[in-house]
């Protein structure tokens, strides 16, 4: 330390936020604001250190309230990120050579090493399957990593094997298809039916109250950002006099913001099923199926997602990849049990 304060570390990242409502305790704040990256016994240890100034005064008190107004500093030690190593994990190929792989990732696989996910990621098994060839691409943490899916959602990824790779494929992903051939379209089961077979979901997302969810926000704050997500109805589960008890549904994004199928789909009132963040309210829906459909949707433990489809121009050759992948076991398991019920397609 230059003289003997954190904030005046050359090392340090220094942050700086204003709590917008009333936050409750220092160290849960901050550890909302920098999740997933730190955690609440991290944040606790560095109040205690003095990395933390609460209106201008440094704050030891990690139990501390703070209010509407207050202005948050944390100055952040100099991260050193722990190096993923490989480890011998399958993975579901459809494509490779020596510029990149597409893969069809499984449910319940983190895509990159984070705080209490530092083995048994998407990373990992990169690592041990390409082995030196991802090195230094996209950092440590995430070698070679063009875009993610959720723990929870499968589907077809494409990772980079050379920084020439990363940089065309990221600004596809950047350009989202709007003025290229990136095509992204996934498969989505909701409760319910949209009012339209087809239609779009122009709804800004920010960060909700508890800061690890998102929500549609029509407020101008920092975190806000324009999210656009297209979606065509493709089947028609249980009709009643009421309407569909489900739908089978395929969303295809303009945007690409956090969680953003799951909370626009709740949003016009038909989350997916499983979904537990988004779509708690209608668990009790699973009473209204018949007995082999309701048994599916309890036993169904994740959002009905997955991204069947991932078109892009190969950054060598310049051909146009279409890549598709079927549901994992679980959701087709899920969608079999649904399609037992009264259906119809379109």
């Amino acid at each position: 330390m230059n003289s003997g304060s954190p904030f005046s570390e050359s090392t340090s990242d220094r942050k700086a936020f204003r709590v917008d409502d009333d936050g409750g305790r220092l160290d849960a704040w901050i550890a909302a604001q920098l999740a997933p990256d730190y955690s609440r016994s991290r944040i606790k240890v560095l109040i205690k250190e003095g990395h933390v100034r609460l209106n201008a005064e440094v704050s030891a008190e990690p139990n501390r309230q703070v209010t509407a107004g207050d202005l948050i500093e944390i100055a952040l030690p100099e991260a050193v990120d722990p190096q993923p190593k490989g480890e011998a994990i399958a993975l579901d190929v459809l494509f490779e050579d020596s510029d990149l792989i597409v893969l069809n990732k499984p449910p319940g696989m983190v895509v990159h090493p984070a705080a209490g996910n530092w083995t048994g990621t998407l990373v990992n098994a990169l690592i041990a399957h390409c082995g030196d060839s991802l090195s230094g691409i996209g950092g440590v943490r995430r070698p070679g990593i063009v875009h993610r899916l959720d723990k929870d959602t499968s589907g077809v990824m494409v990772v980079a094997k050379t920084d020439v790779a990363h940089r065309h494929l990221a600004a596809q992903f950047a350009d989202h298809g709007r003025t290229g051939a990136l095509e992204r379209a996934y498969t989505a089961l909701v409760w319910g039916r949209p009012k339209t077979l087809a239609g779009t979901i122009d709804a800004p997302l920010g960060r909700a109250r508890d800061r690890l969810r998102r929500a549609v926000r029509s407020d101008q704050g920092s975190d806000v950002r324009h999210a656009v997500t297209h979606y065509q109805v493709r089947a028609r589960y249980g009709e009643t006099p009421e309407g569909a008890l489900a739908s089978r549904i395929e969303c295809r994004l303009e945007t690409g913001r956090t969680h953003q199928i799951r909370v626009h789909m709740a949003h016009i009132g038909h989350p997916l099923i499983g979904d537990r963040d988004y779509g708690a309210a209608f668990r009790t829906k699973a009473h209204t199926l018949p007995d082999a459909a309701r048994q599916a949707v309890e036993r169904f433990g994740r959002q009905a997602l997955h991204a069947h489809l991932l078109a892009f121009i190969h950054p060598r050759s310049e051909e146009l990849l279409r890549l598709e992948a079927p549901p994992p076991k679980d959701m087709a398991a899920l969608q079999m049990a649904l399609e037992g019920m009264a259906s119809h397609r379109r």
